[in-house]
């Protein structure tokens, strides 16, 4: 798919929001179009590095005295009461507008063409929902989708997600390529897509509201640096995990790296070692 749009004429943030939206539909056990997005990029046109917090916040109505009212000491794992406003939708067109060269149709192409279509199933995705089946089966919209498992190699369709995107790009309507993408945000955030999410949740006993869609855009802003031996490195703000491993860096920046000797366990040393 990135080929597909550097071929094209596309740039490289093109040709990485086509292959983002694409690995969506075929990786549904990894990402999906309610996840989130953290992207460090360098802007050539801007001369420089640049992040998008493509991560959503939570509900308003999640709140501590909320989840102890429900009886949880802490936030669940997984389902409706562990969701956030999902990020990874504004922030790819985000990167999109800002960045990109196409337009709507030239990005989301080959994802519609693939939900719709089918694309084979790869082995991790069949092992993820096999052990994740029960789970699935407590959610229908889910177990209608996945289950039983599809077998590696067959053709897997997914017909309501190309006919969401289809409907965000009728929705976007006419008019210069930025218009539209912005339109394509509202008809995702403060548009259709908000309206049954916030029902859904209503109905299902979750706390994430169409309001907290509406309240939220992702943003383009520095990123969070630190020097090591001559190298910048960049990551994102402590919204996400970045400032880790910059903390590690600096740790280890008195300490000669390259002279530490590579230990092995006894078992696994040669007899000359």
């Amino acid at each position: 798919t990135g080929m597909a749009i550097l071929k094209r004429g596309g740039n490289a943030f093109d040709a990485a929001v086509a292959t983002g939206f694409t690995l969506r539909v075929v990786e549904p056990h990894l990402n999906g179009p309610g996840g989130d997005l953290p992207v460090v990029l360098w802007s050539a046109e801007r001369g420089e590095p640049l992040v998008v917090c493509g991560q959503g916040t939570a509900p308003a109505a999640a709140t501590i005295e909320r989840f102890r009212e429900l009886g949880h000491e802490l936030v669940p794992g997984t389902g409706l009461l562990a969701t956030c406003v999902p990020g990874a939708f504004d922030g790819w067109l985000l990167l999109l507008r800002d960045f990109g060269t196409l337009g709507l149709e030239d990005v989301l192409e080959q994802a519609i063409g693939y939900a719709e279509n089918g694309y084979p199933v790869i082995p991790g995705m069949t092992a993820t929902i096999e052990r994740t089946e029960p789970l699935l089966r407590s959610w229908p919209g889910s177990a209608e989708l996945y289950l039983p498992a599809p077998r590696p190699g067959t053709l897997f369709r997914n017909p309501a997600l190309a006919a969401t995107y289809r409907r965000i790009l009728e929705e976007a309507g006419t008019g210069s390529r930025e218009s539209r993408i912005d339109r394509a945000r509202d008809a995702f955030y403060r548009g259709f897509v908000a309206d049954e999410i916030d029902r859904f949740s209503g109905v299902n006993g979750g706390l994430i509201a169409g309001v907290d869609l509406a309240g939220w855009e992702a943003t383009v802003e520095p990123p969070i640096v630190f020097e090591y031996h001559g190298y910048t490195v960049c990551k994102t703000g402590p919204w996400g995990q970045g400032p880790v491993l910059l903390q590690q860096l600096a740790l280890l920046a008195g300490l000669d790296v390259g002279s530490l000797a590579v230990e092995q366990p006894a078992d696994e040393r040669a007899p000359d070692d």
